[in-house]
Order: C-alpha cells, then sequence, then structure tokens
C-alpha cells in the first residue's frame, strides 16, 4: 500500500496493484491516486457488471448504492474443520458436527473428558473469525455507520455484550484446558505448533489439535462458521482486490487494456478454474453455477466441496467493512484479547480497551483525510 501511493506521488504508479481487503478504506480515501472501476466501465466503454458478483464481495468492494470501487479477485471465508476420528472415540455423531457455539463447547468438553484429543478447540485469525465474522454472523455491528460503510465517522461496537459473552466463554473454557489458541494468523505460534503441524499441511485458515497418524478430517459445511442460536446472515469474505492506478501521462488505451483484463477474469470459466486450482471460492454468481458440485484439486490435496457461504442477503452489518487503518485495529483487538486469555483483565475490561484505542486509530485516520481533502479543494 506505501509502495503504491509512493509510486503514484513520484509519477511512475503501476496499472493495477492488489490489496488486501482491509486495506479497501485506505485506499478508497487516496483519492486522486485511484480510478474507481465503475468510472473506469463508463470511460472506457467496457462493461463491468457489478451484479454478476456474490452480494458480499462486490458489497466490500463498493459505494454504499453499489458501484464497484476495486475490482473483486481473490476471496475466501473461514471455514470450521473437525476431527472425525476424535468424534468417534468421545461417543459424538461423526456426520453432524455442531452447528452453535453452545454444541460447540460440549462437544469439546466431551472431547477432552474422554481424552480423544488433548484439546477440544482452536483457531487461527481470531480477529477476522471472532470478531468481524462473528458480528456479520449474528448481524451485530462491528462499527457503527454500517461498519465504516457510512462514514468515516464510525466508531467500534465490539464491547456489546454478546462480544462480551462470547470472549468470556473462550476464557472460561481455557481455563478448563477446552480451548487453546492456535495462533493470530494462519500460522500456528511456537506454543501450538507441535499439536497442529499435521494438520497445517492441509488446512489454510482453520487448525485442529494433531491426533496420532493419520485423521479422517470433515468439515461443518452447511454452517461454516458456529453462531448462537439467532439466525445467521453472511459472512465477511476475506482476500483482496485489484486497484486502477492514476498516472499523468496514462492513455484511454492503457485504462482500456485495463477494464478488459478485468472483464476477462470476470469471466464464469475463468472464475470456476481459478476456485478449482487455487482453493480461492468462486466469486461470480455463474462462476458458481460452473463450480457447484466440482472438488479442489489443489495444494491441499483434500476433496472439499464448494463452501455454501455465498448468499444475497447482506445486510448494514455483513455487508464488509469500510474502517480506516484496519490492520492497525485488528492488533488493538489481538493484544487485548491476549490480556485477557492471560488472566490480565476481565472479557469487559478487554473490550472496552479495544474500542477506546480503535476509536483513537479511527479519529486519527478521520483527521488525516479531513485535512487531505481540504488541501485537495484548497488547489
Amino acid at each position: 500500500m506505501v509502495a503504491a501511493i509512493a509510486a503514484f506521488r513520484a509519477g511512475n504508479a503501476p496499472h493495477i496493484v492488489q490489496m488486501f481487503e482491509v486495506g479497501t478504506a485506505t485506499m478508497m480515501a487516496a483519492r486522486t491516486a485511484i480510478k474507481p472501476v465503475h468510472e473506469l466501465s463508463k470511460e472506457t466503454g467496457v462493461n463491468i457488471d457489478p451484479k454478476n458478483y456474490v452480494g458480499g464481495v462486490r458489497g466490500y468492494y463498493s459505494t454504499t448504492d453499489g458501484r464497484l470501487v476495486s475490482m473483486p479477485f481473490n476471496s475466501s471465508t473461514p471455514v470450521t474443520w473437525y476431527n472425525k476420528d476424535a468424534f468417534k472415540q468421545a461417543g459424538l455423531d461423526p456426520e453432524k458436527p455442531p452447528r452453535t457455539w453452545e454444541e460447540t463447547w460440549a462437544a469439546a468438553r466431551k472431547i477432552v473428558a474422554t481424552k480423544a484429543a488433548t484439546c477440544g478447540y482452536t483457531m487461527a485469525w481470531p480477529t477476522w473469525t471472532q470478531y468481524e465474522n462473528f458480528s456479520a454472523i449474528h448481524n451485530v455491528p462491528l462499527a457503527t455507520k454500517a461498519n465504516g460503510m457510512e462514514g468515516m465517522d464510525a466508531e467500534m461496537k465490539i464491547d456489546s455484550p454478546l462480544h462480551v459473552k462470547h470472549l468470556q466463554n473462550m476464557m472460561d473454557l481455557q481455563k478448563e484446558g477446552i480451548f487453546s489458541m492456535a495462533g493470530v494468523t494462519g500460522k500456528p505460534t511456537p506454543s501450538s505448533r507441535r499439536r497442529v503441524r499435521h494438520l497445517s499441511r492441509l488446512v489454510r485458515h482453520a487448525r485442529s489439535c494433531r491426533p496420532r497418524g493419520e485423521v479422517q478430517l470433515g468439515r461443518d459445511v452447511p454452517a461454516v462458521l458456529q453462531r448462537h442460536a439467532e439466525r445467521p446472515q453472511e459472512l465477511h469474505h476475506r482476500g483482496a482486490s485489484f486497484w486502477v492506478m492514476t498516472s499523468p501521462k496514462r492513455t484511454i488505451e492503457e485504462y482500456k487494456a485495463v477494464a478488459e483484463f478485468f472483464q476477462y477474469i470476470s469471466r464464469p470459466d475463468v472464475d470456476a478454474k481459478w476456485h478449482m486450482d487455487t482453493g480461492y471460492v468462486p466469486i461470480t454468481l455463474a462462476g458458481i453455477g460452473l463450480a457447484s458440485g466440482k472438488v479442489i484439486t489443489s495444494r491441499i490435496r483434500r476433496r472439499r466441496p464448494l463452501p455454501p457461504a455465498h448468499v444475497d442477503g447482506a445486510t448494514k452489518n455483513s455487508m464488509g467493512l469500510r474502517l480506516g487503518n484496519m490492520p492497525e485495529i485488528r492488533v488493538v483487538i489481538q493484544e487485548e484479547m491476549e490480556k485477557a486469555f492471560q488472566g490480565q483483565q476481565t472479557a469487559k475490561a478487554a473490550l472496552d480497551s479495544a474500542v477506546k484505542r480503535s476509536n483513537v486509530i479511527l479519529r486519527n485516520f478521520e483527521r488525516t483525510n479531513k485535512r487531505s481533502r481540504a488541501r485537495e479543494a484548497y488547489r
């Protein structure tokens, strides 16, 4: 992100830059450095229809009135994996994975009590799965202003009773020896590396406790990610999009070439092949149609069907995030969680502190970009 903006200021920006999803607000704030995709399409006459894309994906990279700002590309969703062998040993039905957090905690307790595994539940990417997606699934705000979609003056809301309850549950289960944090990203931490080394070769975003020998894996296909009893909403997609950069000498022919490339990657056959070759989920409705019922033969080396996380029922709480400096906010949330897990503070104190610190980051972002807009208006 920094390199792309620096190249723009030097008058040598690339035509396209790939940026991860939580960089969306920062890239939008770059203003003259980027050309929104809807403007690119209009200026070049190359049709790029946002309606071709899955709701949760296009919402992340669009304005509130549905105009694409950047071009969706690689996208993934969180998935829960479970150990069928451990389920059998614990007397649980391996064909009926838990659908709610209550069922998950009950199964985890039984797995540990029967010594079917050394820990009952673990996870990676905790801020993405346990806050961003947790909020989306339960249709509660991660932040005000439609999670920042409706303005930079958004404030974090992860200190709600539901969020506090969820963190407290994890803290309680950690004390019982049922729950263990696998890592803050997609890689296990040194303390948990021994337990998860076996599965780390098989799955990317989820981790499980390491069993003895080979293991039969199952995946919670219908639910994708656990929820409480409430009706689930759409998950937040993770991944990246393509941004069109501007440059003083860039010609309309060059922009048209960019638009035609975007049109190409939007083709259903290309989208479906990308999914089949990499494991990323299809992001076009037609691509889903081509990929449905097929299996992935990627480096994951496991047969798995298409994740059913694509529904067009997004709400203001589930259509995506538009929060400035979100990577920094993720670090803050993680730090406060870890203090809670270490017994240094309560769940309520952890999330109150996370909200307070995150709001400072949001206000700094807002002030910086208001000053930038004022300077542009003056010029």
